[in-house]
C-alpha cells in the first residue's frame, strides 16, 4: 500500500500494481541520468523525454518507492509506454 504522505504513488506496470516515489536519492538519479544540474533545467527536461529518458525517470522513480527488481530489470519488462508515461506523471504531481 502506497503511503500519500510520503509522496507515494501505485501504478500498474508489467502486469502488477507498483509503488513510485520521488525521492531525493530518485531527483539526483534522473539529474544525473538525463545529465542536468538542479531542477530548473530538470523541469525543462521533462518536457520532451525521449523512450530511453523515460526509463531512466521511472527506474529511479521504483528504486524510490522500493520496487529495485523491476527498476534493474526494466530494459527486458513488458511495460506499457502510456502506462510508464501515466506513471510519472502521477508520481510528480504527488510530490508537489
Amino acid at each position: 500500500m502506497a503511503n500519500g504522505v510520503r509522496g507515494e504513488v501505485v501504478a500498474n506496470l508489467a502486469g502488477a500494481e507498483r509503488t513510485l516515489c520521488l525521492t531525493l536519492g530518485a531527483l539526483a538519479e534522473i539529474e544525473t541520468g538525463l545529465g542536468v544540474a538542479g531542477v530548473a533545467a530538470l523541469a525543462e527536461r521533462l518536457r520532451s523525454l525521449s523512450a530511453r529518458d523515460l526509463m531512466v525517470v521511472l527506474a529511479a522513480l521504483l528504486r524510490g518507492g522500493g520496487e529495485a527488481v523491476l527498476a534493474d530489470g526494466l530494459a527486458a519488462a513488458s511495460v506499457d509506454p502510456r502506462e510508464a508515461a501515466e506513471a510519472v506523471a502521477k508520481a510528480f504531481a504527488a510530490s508537489a
